[in-house]
């Protein structure tokens, strides 16, 4: 299952993350993908504000992860400085997978086979210089009809 939206800016990208933060469940995994600039971050930003985090949320790149206390924890994850899926499991990937929180990884398409089935993929795109369209992905039957959800509600 495979849907798009167009975001028309930082802003609305937020919000977007937002939103889908206060969807959120515990186990969630969301693969970020794009370009530098793409609003991967700004997704995430407002992700965390959704999950009840009130703090300065940064990108872990050189970190390589952050953990933010909402409703529930979000761990966010940097892979873009990893060169082998071996330094993602010597983070202890498959640990903090079970941990009940939430899992956000930018850079997630260097190692896609290091997420579990149910992960929701999240690819940004630049559609112009201020907007970005998000495509929105599931291949799990559980995860699918979230995405339908998502499709029926967006835009609030």
């Amino acid at each position: 299952m495979t849907s798009s939206f167009i975001l028309e800016n930082e802003e609305e990208t937020h919000r977007f993350g937002e939103w889908l933060g206060r969807q959120a469940r515990a186990g969630d995994v969301w693969n970020l993908m794009g370009p530098l600039g793409g609003g991967k971050t700004a997704w995430v930003k407002g992700f965390a504000k959704g999950l009840d985090f009130s703090g300065p949320v940064t990108s872990p790149t050189f970190t390589l992860q952050h953990i933010y206390e909402g409703r529930f924890n979000l761990y966010h994850f940097d892979w873009y400085r990893l060169e082998d899926a071996r330094e993602v499991e010597d983070l202890g990937w498959w640990d903090w997978l079970q941990r009940g929180g939430v899992v956000a990884v930018e850079w997630g398409d260097k190692f896609p086979k290091l997420f579990p089935p149910t992960a929701l993929r999240l690819i940004f795109e630049f559609f112009s210089e201020e907007k970005r369209r998000v495509i929105v992905e599931a291949k799990d039957p559980g995860s699918i009809s979230r995405v339908e959800e998502l499709i029926r509600c967006w835009p609030p």
